[in-house]
């Protein structure tokens, strides 16, 4: 989608729930979470002293790679193609796999959607519907003993008994939703047309919309009607013809949603794909187009910039990290993830020298999650943080789901992961998104996430975006940064520092899931909003653990046997 419109959102703007948790119709100027509050006004991580900080201490930096798990990149952007990782093994464009780690000509990462004919997956289904289906005939009906199941076996019968109640359970209650939001896109179509005319263009944007004048009874109708979505969905700098696209892809998914239950879901990946889905040692498929389109890149280019956008070039917007490399691992369709994808590319980033991966993305069922685990667990074990977005439904990650997540099948959690909460400013909604997850046991910090101005594709382009997807490049960012001017300090340690130097606001925050007014120690582990200059404070005084070490492409990947 090239609009960030979520379920809620929407039906609230139509009337269907309250309308209430959406009332963000004030501006923050462009870069506002990287500014300081105390200079601003502004609740951004405070960018800029950080860098004054180190350049104090005289202090180099060293280069620190960042793969971004993600729904590819535009590698020809203006602001990233100078910083993007290239395989300094891999001769580019001779067909050959040089530097004989399985995958060909895989300069700047690796696309795991994608054909050996150069086909990529675009869109898939949902995990929900894919488990419904999978297990439908070893579960419906049948009198299951929980007590006598392996805890590996309990994951499984849980989890479609979940999805059998999400499939098959709210087709009958989504009904008369889906036809209020068929009936609205029509009439958003309609208004439209109505538009087009009305101001002689073909395209404009929300805020030209909304600048618009007309005596004429039908336009005025026709533009109240289609502003109002625009501006509630956040797409003022967005053009009707984008809007309507992510509108109409908006209807076809809930649409795809309500047939599930009685539909088995159409098998995308694998008829481009063509692995044997089921055997994990089947790894080395894909291809090496990490872009693939504009549409399917908006997102990763999005979050690429927030990391690593060329600071200082005078161009679109600035990086948090300096001295970063991005590697695009192309995983995230437009649709639910795989969990064999997100597996492989987290371990070929721990093996390709990432020291941070950024994972924005998340679902609500994980039918391979023992495939993640032990993919964490080894990138535990090699010293790579993972920073997850929290996700955005505005619910408890302490009681709901949210996958990938750091509790583990064997009961542990590793202690190279943050979990991240969107924050935003008083001035456009208040501190807290109110689209973000929270728990207080589940969510580690909270970041800016709220109309964040960052590269898209197009080679020079730029948008605001808003999600948790937002917040977390903005700590894995940070992370990298702080890497660069302390390269010894370890995963574990790194995770620490973020979270001890959040900064605590003394003003109570809203609760996403109810309007309430809490502490954020209510609502994450920490408590705080992250802070830059805080943090490199924090991680000047703090003796490294690690040893560097040359990271060794691939190791084998040992067989691991399906539930």
């Amino acid at each position: 989608m090239n609009i960030t419109m979520k379920r809620t959102r929407l039906l609230a703007i139509l009337g269907l729930v309250s309308s209430a948790l959406f009332a963000q119709k004030d501006e923050v100027p462009k870069g506002w979470h990287t500014m300081d509050k105390s200079t601003s006004g502004y609740y951004g991580i405070s960018v800029d002293k950080a860098y004054e900080f180190v350049k104090s201490k005289k202090l180099k930096s060293n280069t620190v790679i960042v793969a971004v798990i993600d729904s590819g990149i535009d590698t020809l952007h203006e602001d990233l193609k100078t910083v993007l990782w290239k395989n300094p093994k891999e001769i580019p464009g001779n067909g050959i796999d040089d530097d004989k780690n399985g995958y060909v000509d895989d300069i700047h990462g690796w696309n795991f959607l994608g054909g050996r004919d150069g086909k990529s997956v675009e869109k898939d289904s949902y995990e929900a519907a894919r488990v419904y289906h999978k297990f439908k005939s070893k579960y419906e009906g049948k009198d299951v003993n929980v007590s006598s199941l392996s805890k590996e076996d309990t994951f499984e019968y849980e989890m479609w008994k979940r999805s059998e109640k999400e499939v098959a359970g709210s087709s009958k209650d989504s009904g008369l939703e889906l036809i209020f939001l068929k009936r609205a896109y029509t009439n958003c179509l309609k208004s439209d047309s109505i538009l087009r005319k009305a101001m002689g263009k073909e395209k404009y944007t929300g805020k030209e919309l909304g600048e618009f004048n007309s005596d004429d009874v039908n336009v005025k109708k026709a533009k109240n009607a289609l502003f109002s979505l625009m501006s509630g969905n956040d797409a003022l700098e967005t053009t009707n013809v984008e809007f309507l696209e992510g509108f109409g892809d908006f209807v076809a998914g809930e649409e795809k949603k309500a047939e599930a239950g009685s539909t088995p879901p159409t098998p995308y990946r694998a008829d481009i794909v063509k692995d044997n889905y089921a055997d994990f040692n089947d790894k080395f498929y894909g291809n090496n187009d990490v872009m693939v389109s504009n549409k399917s890149a908006l997102h990763g280019t999005h979050v690429s910039g927030i990391i690593a956008a060329a600071r200082n070039n005078g161009k679109g917007m600035d990086g948090i990290a300096g001295n970063v490399k991005i590697m695009s691992l192309r995983a995230v369709p437009d649709g639910d993830e795989h969990d064999k994808d997100i597996a492989l590319a987290i371990r070929y980033a721990v093996d390709n020298g990432a020291r941070v991966i950024n994972m924005s993305f998340g679902k609500g069922f994980s039918p391979e999650k023992k495939w993640v685990d032990d993919a964490v667990r080894y990138a535990e074990s090699k010293g790579v943080l993972m920073v997850h977005a929290a996700g955005n439904d505005a619910k408890n990650l302490d009681t709901t789901f949210n996958y990938p997540t750091p509790q583990l099948l064997d009961g542990t959690r590793p202690n190279n992961w943050i979990t991240v909460g969107a924050s935003g400013d008083p001035k456009a909604g208040g501190l807290t998104a109110n689209f973000s997850n929270y728990g207080k046991k589940e969510v580690d910090v909270f970041a800016p996430g709220v109309k964040i101005y960052a590269t898209v594709p197009g080679g020079n382009t730029y948008q605001n975006l808003q999600g948790t997807s937002m917040a977390s490049p903005v700590v894995a960012g940070l992370a990298a940064f702080i890497m660069e001017y302390y390269p010894n300090l370890s995963a574990r340690q790194v995770k620490m520092i973020i979270e001890k130097s959040a900064q605590k606001p003394a003003e109570k925050v809203k609760n996403p899931g109810n309007d309430e007014l809490v502490a954020l120690t209510e609502l994450s582990k920490s408590g705080g909003l992250v802070n830059a200059y805080e943090a490199i404070k924090l991680a000047a005084t703090i003796k490294g653990e690690r040893k560097p070490v040359p990271v060794k492409p691939s190791s084998k990947v040992k067989e691991v046997k399906k539930n």
